[in-house]
């Protein structure tokens, strides 16, 4: 019998070690961190052996294969001692593709990819096909193949989960954008992330469909000299002769695999960013064959996805704006890109390598204010002192959201983008945004009381 080991006990890691069980695989389950409570009742009602807080060497290096969570990096010590004995390190994503025939449609990119990857499944639910969601957001995609089986899936993929795929082939891969993100984990190389983006196309033929952003000059420097195999569909804001999707007077328009247009202002999503996201969707659910009339509907009706520019209410005149997913610098750039009036920005974090630069001149624009959240805001400091904008430094959302009260006066944005991950002050990127929230949830209470 094989032996599997899994690194890694959350989602992907328990839903690749019940799949694994399932195909008859001597399963260990091995977490560094302790592990949560449900994902401990999952992996015993399962009958799978686990460890928390240590990785046992000799009970790892015994394996056959390992199926590693993309949360840990290449340089952890286990990992390099796996690598020194030829052990095969594979991604959950690879694992649980080898047990379905589904459909797969992915999508990647530095920026946008939760926001296109929930509007592609809400358009294939209201189209009534049977799908699953799973990658970055969803559910486990080896624990839908082993127990809730879909004949198609829309997978959000991350550099980290790519990194370790070699066999993985996408029916319908999306490429957003690539821009500099995660640069921590790529050696600070910002060419190694690049090409960790560019195995989205790893394995399609001629029968596959690769959606692409046209204008993205570090998209079309990769394509220079990758190989694609696959039939490829371009996306532009602007009309061009070899594009399959942009907007032309006010509407948006699909040219292949066959003409949809629609009027660009009954799209839900609002912003240029969003209009990327709206396009790639529509060009995936197009070549799926959901009909005109449902993919219409459903690019009208989309309401969004948390933490990605959510409206979290208006206290006193002041609008308040989560962008938590808002995690490196071109995401705060398209965020800032959309505010229409006086911006206090929330910034900051366990920094990724991040270049600010690209931000001045919105924010110079558009801020007047700019509120420091973080553990060690010095980098912050360092880059937008010099700009002669006020700025207050605080370290917890508490403390983040009293500054920006005391500097908003009515009519005023407050934004939430911070740029960085979350894992300084916050759990998650998720538990950042909440906080966010019920932080303005208080400030409209204590109005109400008053």
């Amino acid at each position: 019998m094989k032996r599997i080991v899994v690194l890694g006990a959350a989602e992907s890691g328990v839903g690749a070690a019940i799949l694994a069980k399932k195909e008859g695989f001597d399963v260990f389950v091995s977490d560094m961190s302790s592990i949560k409570d449900t994902y401990k009742k999952m992996l015993d009602s399962h009958h799978i052996v686990w460890e928390e807080g240590q990785h046992t060497e000799s009970l790892i290096l015994s394996a056959d294969e390992v199926i590693k969570s993309p949360g840990i990096p290449k340089e952890a010590p286990m990992v390099c001692k796996l690598r020194e004995k030829a052990i095969p390190i594979i991604s959950e994503i690879e694992f649980a593709a080898r047990y379905t025939d589904a459909k797969m449609i992915c999508i990647t990119g530095s920026n946008g990819k939760t926001t296109t990857t929930s509007l592609v499944y809400h358009i294939f639910k209201s189209a009534g096909y049977d799908v699953g969601l799973a990658g970055n957001i969803g559910h486990s995609l080896a624990l839908q193949v082993a127990e809730t089986p879909h004949p198609y899936y829309v997978i959000e993929l991350s550099s980290f989960q790519l990194d370790d795929m070699y066999d993985f082939h996408a029916n319908i891969a999306i490429l957003l954008n690539i821009t500099p993100d995660h640069l921590d984990r790529y050696d600070f190389k910002f060419e190694n992330y690049a090409a960790a983006k560019m195995r989205i196309v790893r394995n399609q033929t001629k029968a596959d469909s690769f959606i692409y952003w046209n204008d993205d000059p570090v998209i079309a420097q990769e394509l220079s000299h990758t190989p694609v195999g696959a039939t490829c569909y371009p996306f532009s804001e602007n009309h061009a002769e070899n594009v399959a999707a942009y907007i032309a007077d006010d509407t948006y328009h699909l040219a292949l695999p066959t003409p949809f247009s629609m009027p660009r202002e009954e799209l839900s999503l609002r912003g240029k960013h969003n209009l990327y996201n709206c396009l790639a969707a529509g060009l995936a659910a197009h070549i799926a064959g959901i009909p005109d009339e449902t993919l219409a509907k459903s690019l009208s009706n989309f309401p969004g996805v948390e933490h990605r520019l959510e409206y979290a209410g208006t206290v006193d005149g002041v609008t308040y704006i989560n962008d938590s997913k808002a995690t490196n610098v071109d995401a705060c750039w398209y965020a800032l890109e959309s505010m229409t009036r006086p911006t206090i920005l929330i910034i900051g974090g366990k920094d990724k390598g991040n270049d600010y630069k690209p931000l001045f001149p919105l924010v110079q624009k558009k801020c007047k204010a700019i509120v420091f959240l973080g553990a060690d805001n010095q980098k912050l400091h360092d880059n937008f002192d010099a700009l002669g904008i006020p700025t207050r430094d605080t370290h917890s959302m508490r403390a983040c959201m009293e500054a920006c009260r005391q500097l908003a006066e009515e009519g005023d944005t407050v934004l939430l983008s911070p740029c960085c991950a979350s894992f300084d002050l916050f759990k998650n990127m998720e538990d950042r945004g909440e906080q966010f929230k019920e932080t303005v949830k208080e400030f409209g209470r204590c109005k109400t009381r008053q």
